[in-house]
């Protein structure tokens, strides 16, 4: 039987997909790269950075149609400048939004 050592209340799932963001208080729509993704969390590719405690409204789209998108409201926790130039930002999920 596989151990498993994760720390974390749901289990953290690498993906590669498209990523539709905005600040919750704007209009304005970016594109990332959602990189990972779990019942409590994801983390995305963007081109710039936002600091901790930043609501925002994104649209995880997946690479198969089989998967349908989840549009859900996120709050940053963390900010990482890459050796790219761009940020991975980590975020909560505060609550997922019906389609």
């Amino acid at each position: 039987m596989l151990e498993y050592d994760e720390k974390r209340k749901f289990i953290r799932m690498a993906v590669e997909c498209d990523i539709n963001y905005k600040l919750t208080d704007s209009d304005q729509m970016f594109k990332g790269r959602c990189t990972s993704l779990s019942g409590a969390g994801l983390s995305f590719v963007a081109d710039q950075g936002f600091e901790p405690g930043i609501s925002m409204e994104v649209n995880v789209i997946p690479e198969s149609s089989i998967t349908p998108p989840m549009t859900a409201l996120i709050e940053v926790v963390r900010n990482t400048r890459l050796d790219s130039g761009q940020y991975e930002i980590g975020a909560q999920i505060t609550s997922i939004k019906n389609s």
